[in-house]
Formats: structure tokens, sequence, C-alpha cells
């Protein structure tokens, strides 16, 4: 399989998610992006990452809320 099959850049992964690529490339920065990797300038994805959870929306609050405390 061809490597580009496996791999999205930003500008793809932002368009799949509904949001800026901008805000793509922060959230890889900051290691919210799973498989994420930064080649150069450019920050390279795997096909298939889900979109991260934004922490500034109740989906967030909630999925906090659920996780176990310890």
């Amino acid at each position: 399989m061809d490597i580009q099959a496996k791999l999205m850049t930003t500008a793809e992964a932002a368009a799949l998610w509904g949001i800026s690529t901008r805000r793509t490339q922060i959230l890889c920065d900051k290691g919210k992006v799973k498989g994420a990797v930064k080649m150069g300038g450019t920050w390279i994805i795997p096909r298939g990452t889900p979109k991260p959870i934004d922490g500034r929306t109740k989906e967030a609050k909630n999925a906090t809320a659920k996780l176990p405390q310890g």
C-alpha cells in the first residue's frame, strides 16, 4: 500500500474534522492528535485518526466527568 494512502496532512485532517488547518496544527503541537509526527515543518497524521475532543465543549466536560477518580 502507498504511504500517502496511510497518512494525511493537517489541511486534509482539518477538512475531514470541520476545523481550521491552524487549529489542527495547534492540536498536533499540544500532543492531542494521536500518532501525529512533525517531519521538517509539516505535521503528518495517520489516516483514520479521530478528531480530538475539544476541551472547551460540554462533550469534553462530560467525558472527563465519567473518568474514574483515583
